[in-house]
C-alpha cells in the first residue's frame, strides 16, 4: 500500500513541547496548544485523521513553572486556560473535561431520516472563545501507506483552540494542522442529476436529452444501486452492495458510458460495500485469486477495511474494471456505523482516505461523495448528507447545517435537493429547495423510488417549472464564480458558504440568522424556508444585512442600506441574494451541460466601492480540450478591477466576448467611454440599459471576439453611484395581485401615492395605523425602507 502515502508531517518542531514523563504539550501556534498524557509516557508522533501536520514555525511563549498543575491526569481542577483576548463571557476559562455551552457547533456524520433539527457536535469556533478537538480515539497513519489503531492504555490527546471571537484564525489553524481543503473539479459544481430509481439505458438517455431539450443544463449524471444486480435470482443478499451491470437494464454499459460523455456529463456509482464481493460478480475469481481465497464452495469475500491487500483488490480489481467500463467518480455509501476488527478503524473513514487518493492518480482531480466520518473529513470532498425527509422543518435547517460545517473546515456538502424520502407532494417547497441548492457547495437534485417523487422541474405545475428551470440554470451560470472561489477558498482556507458571525463576531445580529450566510465572500443569501402566504404570494425571511454600505438585490435590482434588520419578501420566482458594494461576479452567458470554460462572459459589478476578482480556469476545462484528460492543466487567469474614485472598470481577459452588467446604475453616465487595448471603442460597443432580470441595469457588451489576451476598460465617469429607485411601480402591481378585499387595496394604496415626498416615519406609521397583519403590510414596508438613493 505503499502507493496510498500522502504527505504528512506529523512530528512537531522540538521547540515548540514542554513535557513531563506523563504528559506533554506542544504550543502548535499562538493560540493553539496539542495536550496530551500517556500513563506509559509513550506519546504519539504519528498521523492521526485530524492532524496531519504538527510541524508548524515555533510560536513566542513562555513557560511558568509554579504550583498551580499538580503534573497529575489531567483533571477540571489541574488543568484550566484563560484567555488573554476579550470575549463576551467575563471571566471566561476554558478547564479540562467541562461541557462547552457556547460553542458554534460542527457538522453530523448524516442527516438519514432527519425531518428538521439533528445534533451537529462541536466545531473550533466558541463564542466562549475556547474549543476543543479530543483526538483521543482517533486512528493513525503509519506512514507506509496504510492505518494503525491507538495503543493500548490510559491516554488523553487533545487539541485546545483558544481564539477568541478570531473565528477565521481558528479555521486557519485547523486547516494549518488537519491539512487543506482540497479543489474540486469543476464538473462538481454544476447540476447534478439523482434518482434511486431501476432506469433502462436508453431511458436514462432519454432523459437526458429530455433535459437538453428544456435548457437545463446538467454535469454529473448519478446512478444509484440499481446499476447493478439487485434481486435477479443469484444475488444471494439483500442486493444493496453490487459491483456487476445489470445487463437486462444496461445492455451496453460502454456504450451508455460514451453516451453520457458526448453529453459532457461525468458519471458516479452507488457503491453500498458492505456486503463484500459475492460469487455472482464479474470480479470475483480475480479478486479471490488476488486474495489467495477458495472458490469452489463459492464463499463470499467480506469487507474488510483493516485488511491492507482486500483494500488493495477492492480499489485495484473491483472498482478499476468498473471505471475502464465507464464510471469517473465513486458515491460511497457506507451506513454500518464507525465499527470494525480492529477497534478505533472506522470504515468509513477508510473508504473514505483511500477511495479519494486513489481516484487522485495519474494527475487528475480527486473525488468523491460520502460521508463525513469526523474532523479531517475535509481533505475527502465531497460529503453526502444522506436521506433527507421531504418538509419544511428539513429545508428549514439544511442552510444552517451547511453553514455550521465550516466551523469544523467541511465545506463540501451535498444534500439530497428537494428531499428523498416520506413526505408529501409540494410543489413551493421543492422550488425553494431548488433555489436554496443553487447556493449550496453542491447541486445535487435527487428523491426516491416513488414515482410521485422525482424531481424532473417539467413534472412540476408551471409557475414552479419556470423558476426550477430559472434557477438551475443560473447555477451553470454561476460556475466561473464557483470555480474562481473554489481554487481560492483551497489557498485561503476559507470555505465557499461561511456563517454571517465569521465576518461579523461581535455583532449579536449576525448570530440571531443562522440560516443566512456569506457565499464566495461577495454574496449574502437570506433563504427562504417556510410557505408564502395566500393572500400576497409572497414567502419571507428576517434577514440581517450587514454593514457593507448599500448592497443590491441580484435578482430584483432593488438597493439596500445595510447594517439593518429587514424582513424581506419574494415570489417563487425571486430568491434573496444580495451583492454588496465593490462586488464583481463573473458568470457563464451560455451554460451548457459539463460546466466547460465559457465562450461568453456575463459579470455583475456593483459600483460604490473599489472591487477586485480574478476569474480562474483550467486548460483542461476548455471546449476543444478532451474533457476527460488526466495531464496536468494550465492555469488560465482573467483579471478584473473596478476603481470607485475614479468610476473605471479595467480588465485584462483571455479572450472570449465579455458583457458587463452594472447593477442599479439606470443610464449612460455622461463621458462614457469604452477601450480595447487602449483604443476608444465606444462608438462599436453594445451599451443599453434594461432589466436583468428584473431590476435596471446598465449593461455594455465589448466589442471584441478573439481567443488571444486583451484589455477592457470602461469608464463611467468619477465616484458613479447606485441609481435613485423609484418603487411605486411595483408595490402597485404588487398591491394588484393581492388576494384581498378591494376596500383593503385602496387603503394601502392611499398611504402608498406620494410616500417620497413625505418623512419616512409618518409613512410608516399610517401603514401600521390601518391594523393589517404583517403579511400584508411587511412587503410594501420592505420597498419603502429600502435605499432609494444615495
Amino acid at each position: 500500500m505503499e502507493k496510498y502515502v500522502f504527505p504528512t508531517k506529523p512530528k512537531a518542531n522540538p521547540g515548540s513541547i514542554v513535557s513531563g514523563p506523563k504528559y506533554r504539550f506542544t504550543v502548535l501556534t499562538d493560540r493553539l496548544l496539542r495536550f496530551e498524557w500517556a500513563e506509559d509516557g509513550q506519546f504519539e508522533d504519528r498521523a492521526s485523521t485530524f492532524a496531519i501536520n504538527r510541524d508548524l514555525p515555533v510560536p513566542e511563549f513562555r513557560i511558568i513553572e509554579n504550583d498551580g498543575y499538580d503534573k497529575k491526569r489531567f483533571s477540571p481542577n489541574g488543568m484550566v486556560a484563560h484567555l488573554s483576548a476579550k470575549t463576551t463571557k467575563y471571566g471566561t476559562e476554558w478547564r479540562f473535561g467541562t461541557p462547552s455551552t457556547l460553542n458554534l457547533g460542527g457538522t453530523a456524520r448524516t442527516l438519514d431520516l432527519c425531518d428538521g433539527r439533528c445534533d451537529m457536535g462541536d466545531g473550533v469556533l466558541s463564542k466562549a472563545g475556547f474549543a476543543v478537538i479530543d483526538d483521543s480515539e482517533s486512528m493513525l497513519f503509519d506512514g507506509q501507506g496504510f492505518v494503525a489503531s491507538r495503543p493500548a492504555g490510559d491516554r488523553v490527546d487533545g487539541y485546545l483552540f483558544a481564539y477568541g471571537r478570531d473565528y477565521k484564525a481558528a479555521i486557519k489553524a485547523f486547516y494549518a494542522v488537519s491539512g487543506k481543503q482540497p479543489v474540486v473539479p469543476r464538473y462538481a459544481l454544476g447540476n447534478w442529476w439523482s434518482r434511486y430509481h431501476p432506469y433502462r439505458q436508453e431511458e436514462y438517455l432519454e432523459l437526458m436529452d429530455k433535459f437538453h431539450k428544456m435548457d437545463i443544463p446538467l454535469s454529473v449524471a448519478v446512478l444509484d444501486m440499481d446499476w447493478h444486480l439487485v434481486s435477479e435470482e443469484q444475488v444471494p443478499h439483500a442486493g444493496w452492495t453490487g459491483y456487476t451491470w445489470n445487463k437486462k437494464l444496461f445492455p451496453d454499459p460502454a456504450l451508455f458510458a460514451r453516451e453520457l460523455h458526448e453529453r459532457n456529463l461525468k458519471i458516479t456509482l452507488n457503491d453500498h460495500p458492505h456486503d463484500g464481493i459475492h460469487s455472482h460478480e464479474d470480479s470475483y475469481e480475480e479478486i479471490a485469486k488476488f486474495l489467495g481465497r477458495d472458490t469452489s464452495h463459492k464463499t463470499p469475500i467480506l469487507f474488510d477495511s483493516t485488511n491492507p491487500k482486500f483494500m488493495d483488490a477492492y480499489l485495484n480489481i473491483l472498482h478499476r474494471s468498473l471505471e475502464a467500463v465507464g464510471c469517473d467518480f465513486w458515491w460511497i455509501d457506507w451506513q454500518q456505523g464507525p465499527y470494525s476488527k480492529i477497534p478505533g478503524i472506522d470504515p468509513l473513514w477508510m473508504l473514505n482516505h483511500f477511495a479519494y487518493l486513489d481516484h487522485g492518480r495519474d494527475g487528475k482531480i480527486p473525488l468523491i461523495l460520502s460521508r463525513y466520518a469526523g474532523p479531517g473529513s475535509h481533505r475527502y470532498p465531497l460529503g453526502f448528507s444522506g436521506d433527507t425527509v421531504v418538509t419544511w422543518a428539513s429545508l428549514e435547517f439544511q442552510p444552517e447545517f451547511t453553514a455550521t460545517a465550516s466551523n469544523i473546515g467541511y465545506g463540501w456538502w451535498s444534500h439530497d435537493i428537494g428531499g428523498h424520502i416520506h413526505g408529501g407532494r409540494d410543489d413551493e417547497l421543492v422550488t425553494r429547495w431548488v433555489q436554496l441548492g443553487v447556493f449550496s457547495p453542491i447541486m445535487r437534485l435527487h428523491s426516491s423510488s416513488s414515482r410521485w417523487a422525482s424531481k424532473e422541474p417539467w413534472l412540476y405545475r408551471d409557475e414552479c417549472r419556470s423558476a426550477m428551470t430559472q434557477f438551475l440554470t443560473f447555477r451553470h451560470r454561476l460556475v466561473p464564480f464557483l470555480y474562481t472561489r473554489n481554487i481560492i477558498c483551497a489557498k485561503e482556507d476559507e470555505p465557499l458558504v461561511q456563517p454571517m458571525y465569521w465576518e461579523y463576531p461581535e455583532r449579536e445580529e449576525a448570530y440571531s440568522v443562522p440560516n443566512q450566510f456569506i457565499f464566495g465572500s461577495e454574496l449574502v443569501v437570506a433563504p427562504i424556508v417556510q410557505p408564502r402566504d395566500n393572500r400576497t404570494g409572497l414567502a419571507s425571511v428576517k434577514a440581517w444585512l450587514p454593514p457593507v454600505g448599500r448592497l443590491v438585490d441580484i435578482f430584483t435590482g432593488t438597493v439596500y442600506d445595510g447594517d439593518c434588520e429587514l424582513t424581506l419578501y419574494r415570489a417563487l420566482n425571486e430568491y434573496p441574494v444580495l451583492a454588496h458594494e465593490g462586488s464583481i461576479i463573473p458568470l457563464d452567458a451560455s451554460p451548457q451541460n459539463g460546466c466547460l470554460n465559457p465562450d461568453t462572459f456575463d459579470v455583475f459589478i456593483v459600483v460604490g466601492k473599489d472591487g477586485y476578482a480574478d476569474v480562474l480556469e483550467d486548460s483542461r476545462d476548455d471546449r476543444k480540450q478532451d474533457n476527460d484528460s488526466v495531464t496536468d492543466g494550465k492555469e488560465l487567469v482573467s483579471t478584473i478591477q473596478y476603481t470607485q474614485a475614479k468610476g473605471r472598470l479595467t480588465a485584462e481577459v483571455i479572450g472570449r466576448v465579455w458583457t458587463f452588467y452594472f447593477l442599479g446604475i439606470t443610464s449612460v453616465p455622461n463621458n462614457f467611454r469604452v477601450l480595447v487595448d487602449g483604443i476608444d471603442r465606444t462608438e462599436d460597443a453594445i451599451v443599453d440599459v434594461h432589466s436583468y432580470p428584473k431590476g435596471q441595469n446598465l449593461n455594455v457588451k465589448c466589442p471584441v471576439e478573439s481567443n488571444e489576451r486583451y484589455s477592457i476598460t470602461i469608464e463611467l465617469g468619477p465616484s458613479p453611484e447606485l441609481s435613485v429607485m423609484d418603487h411605486i411601480p411595483r408595490i402597485e402591481a404588487m398591491i394588484m395581485d393581492y388576494q384581498i378585499e378591494f376596500q383593503m387595496k385602496n387603503k394601502l394604496w392611499d398611504v402608498v401615492q406620494g410616500f417620497q415626498d413625505r418623512p419616512l416615519n409618518l409613512t410608516i406609521g399610517r401603514l401600521t395605523a390601518l391594523g393589517y397583519d404583517e403579511a400584508i403590510v411587511g412587503p410594501i414596508l420592505e420597498l419603502i425602507l429600502a435605499n432609494a438613493g444615495p
